[in-house]
């Protein structure tokens, strides 16, 4: 084990901090991996080479497991500490096992919600690597994305110069863009909210048009959905070049107007080549963990990615994901959208419960983030629990609408009782 377990049981920062890594080489060594199948970001992290998936093809598919949840309160369930730990219990049981989730947004970490590795004892590390920069996998992201926004704007300011015999002679031709049209903004992976809504163009005439636009968190971008869902460098290209930027500025029909229109697809795919090799960490307790792209449940898909679990069900007897916000969200797109992808086939769903989400759906006060939870989430209450369980009800039902065993998981809190579970 990489850790000591201590009473009463430390900060998440703290145990994570003093766990004994082992190099990443030798985590991947215990999945079949050599160092010639790395691309080494340090001695604890490292990307898999796409190209495994043909020295893997011959070995047995793994018993495929989503982790999903209740309607969560706005301080989460729990579905990533109970993910890691299902992979860490299975383990202990002899089996070989991995986790394969998302990677967070600078964002929230910096904000009331923080990282996303885990908890307690299950959690991935390194913890400061797996909340930050990681990889680099974000940036790229950012940096593509902003060169398709640019590329827009430039095209807009040179239409508007130059004429179509001009553009004929470079062999272009005008996409005429409608500037009200633009759905493309910026991205930047902090929460800065003074620039949710901008005005470009300020300045002289060579500074652009004048225009509305904007910037969103990174994580939001249609690149990392892309990210997400496609199975191979060149499958990405194909996607990217599909984004649809805008349309023209016909008055009765007008066009769609995509990244290959514009001439920018290639390029995007070329600073995202990186992207799509999925990150390779650890557990506490040893175990393999991919952190794979990080699209949003509610303007996304909400999963990891479908390469990392392409190459996860090859390695190990067990793989575990999970799906982001409820059941009702998440793991309905991981069966509408990822798993139509991929082609797999899960063979559980854990839905996470907690007596405080329980409770709030059975009527307790509102929950916060950044202020004290209200008694009766800390106080034994059967009657608000049992208000509740119609919530696990219905999401067991999704569920099994779907055909898929359901195991219910109670992520257990100190200020619960035995009664209450």
């Amino acid at each position: 084990m990489a850790v000591k377990k201590t009473k009463p049981v430390p900060a998440d920062i703290d145990i994570a901090q003093a766990a004994e890594l082992r190099p990443i080489t030798e985590i991947a060594a215990a999945v079949g991996l050599t160092e010639d199948d790395l691309e080494l970001y340090g001695r604890y992290k490292a990307k898999v080479h796409l190209d495994v998936q043909e020295k893997l093809r011959d070995r047995p598919t793994a018993r495929y497991i989503d982790v999903t949840a209740i309607t969560p309160t706005p301080l989460g369930e729990g579905k990533t500490t109970t993910t890691i730990g299902l992979a860490q219990a299975l383990g202990h049981l002899g089996y070989t096992s991995m986790a394969a989730i998302r990677q967070p947004s600078m964002g929230p970490t910096f904000g009331i919600k923080g990282g996303a590795a885990g908890g307690g004892y299950s959690q991935i590390v390194p913890m400061e690597d797996f909340n930050l920069h990681l990889t680099g996998d974000i940036h790229a992201i950012s940096v593509a994305h902003n060169l398709c926004a640019a590329a827009i704007d430039a095209r807009i300011y040179h239409e508007n110069r130059w004429s179509d015999a001009f553009f004929e002679r470079k062999g272009l031709k005008k996409l005429h863009i409608d500037p009200y049209s633009v759905t493309w903004n910026r991205v930047v992976d902090v929460n800065d909210r003074a620039v949710r809504n901008i005005i470009v163009g300020l300045g002289d005439k060579a500074d652009g048009p004048l225009r509305q636009t904007g910037f969103d968190i990174t994580v939001a971008s249609e690149l990392m959905a892309i990210l997400a869902l496609s199975t191979s460098l060149e499958d990405m290209r194909e996607r990217i070049g599909r984004i649809v930027i805008g349309t023209d500025n016909s008055v009765r029909n007008p066009q769609p107007i995509t990244t290959e229109d514009l001439g920018v697809a290639g390029a995007m795919t070329v600073l995202m080549k990186d992207t799509i090799m999925p990150n390779l960490l650890q557990t506490l307790e040893e175990q393999p963990a991919f952190v794979h792209a990080g699209p949003f449940a509610n303007i996304a898909h909400g999963n990891s990615s479908v390469i990392a679990d392409l190459l996860g069900v090859k390695m190990v007897d067990y793989l575990v994901t999970e799906s982001g916000f409820g059941a009702d969200i998440g793991m309905e797109k991981f069966f509408d959208i990822k798993c139509r992808v991929s082609g797999l086939i899960p063979s559980a769903v854990v839905m996470v419960a907690t007596v405080r989400a329980l409770k709030m759906h059975g009527g307790g006060p509102r929950v916060v983030p950044g202020r004290p939870l209200d008694k009766a989430y800390i106080e034994e209450n059967l009657e608000l629990l049992k208000a509740g369980l119609p919530n696990l009800a219905a999401h067991i039902g999704i569920a099994q609408k779907f055909g898929i065993p359901v195991v219910v998981s109670i992520n257990a809190f100190p200020t619960d009782t035995p009664a209450e579970w």
